[in-house]
């Protein structure tokens, strides 16, 4: 449906516009990018950049999955060396999450490049240009939240209700 509302020559120029920018961006930032993780792992990876240190409940929550997915995606995360899990020492209930130095670094990397970019492109815009971005990053917020808004309806629609027989 997306593409039927960007038509002929707007449609022909984004993808033009895509085809010009993989062109522009650096192989070591493409093969950096997202560090060929999932979008639940780049999440868990984003929410370890921010708090350093979580425990398994706290990823489960944040990614929206049940604990035993999380437990998943936590160990093959793991097994390619960017995160490690610890028992916590005051509980060893607990499972700790945290990045390798390894995972740290690479997922620093990333960081500094993508900022060092986004740092360039914002000063290279004017007053107006950074409020229209603004705007423009509104409405694509807008709409993001309209379509989940409208998904979680339809599902909320279609979910079969339980009937109690007496």
């Amino acid at each position: 449906m997306a593409e039927q509302e960007l038509s002929g020559a707007g449609l022909e120029q984004f993808y033009d516009y895509i085809e010009e920018v993989k062109e522009l961006i650096s192989s070591d930032l493409w093969e950096n990018i997202f560090l060929n993780c999932t979008k639940n792992e780049v999440l868990i990876l984003w929410l370890l950049y921010r708090k350093s240190e979580v425990n398994m409940s706290q990823v489960a929550e944040y990614i929206h999955v049940p604990l035993n997915t999380a437990t998943g995606i936590i160990g093959r995360m793991e097994k390619n060396e960017m995160i490690c899990r610890m028992r916590a020492k005051e509980d060893k209930r607990i499972v700790l999450i945290s990045f390798t130095e390894k995972g740290r670094l690479q997922f620093q990397k990333l960081m500094d490049e993508l900022l060092s970019y986004g740092m360039k492109l914002l000063g290279s815009l004017t007053k107006e240009e950074m409020e229209l971005l603004e705007g423009m990053m509104g409405k694509v917020k807008k709409v993001l939240k309209e379509e989940k808004d409208r998904k979680e309806q339809k599902v909320e629609k279609t979910r079969v209700r339980k009937i109690t027989i007496e």
